[in-house]
C-alpha cells in the first residue's frame, strides 16, 4: 500500500510538472525568439557572434515592435484575421530583409527552405479545431 501511494504522488508530481495554464502554449519573449534565429544561424552557418550581433539588436527591436502591434489589435476583442496576417507578414518580410543582409543567396535559400520552416511554433497534440 505505500508503495502504491508513493508511486501515484510520483505519477502526480511527474504530471504537474508538465501541466501549463491556458492552452499548453507559452509564447516566447522577443530575446528568446532571437536566441533560436541566432543558434540556428550559427549552428547552420558558421557565423560567430560578433557577426550576429547587430543582427541580434535589430531583430529584438523589431519583435517587441511586432508584439505591441499584436496586442493593440487583439485589445479590442477578436482582430481583423486578414489585417492580422498583412500585418504579420510585414514583420517576418523585414526580418528576412535582416537575414538577408548578413547571407549569401544560396544561405538565405537554406535559411527559407529548411531553417526557418523548422522554427515555426508546433501546435500540442489534441487541441485541434473540434472544440
Amino acid at each position: 500500500m505505500k508503495k502504491m501511494c508513493l508511486m501515484l504522488v510520483a505519477v502526480v508530481a511527474f504530471a504537474a510538472s508538465y501541466a501549463q495554464p491556458g492552452n499548453g502554449f507559452q509564447r516566447q519573449t522577443p530575446e528568446q525568439r532571437v536566441a533560436a534565429i541566432h543558434a540556428k544561424l550559427d549552428s547552420a552557418f558558421g557565423l560567430g557572434a560578433a557577426k550576429l550581433a547587430p543582427l541580434d539588436t535589430a531583430l529584438v527591436v523589431l519583435y517587441k515592435k511586432q508584439d505591441e502591434k499584436m496586442k493593440e489589435m487583439f485589445s479590442g476583442g477578436t482582430p481583423d484575421r486578414d489585417a492580422m496576417m498583412a500585418e504579420r507578414k510585414k514583420y517576418s518580410d523585414s526580418r528576412d530583409e535582416m537575414i538577408k543582409a548578413i547571407l549569401s543567396a544560396d544561405q538565405f535559400a537554406i535559411w527559407k527552405d529548411k531553417i526557418e520552416p523548422s522554427m515555426r511554433p508546433q501546435r500540442p497534440p489534441g487541441n485541434g479545431g473540434n472544440r
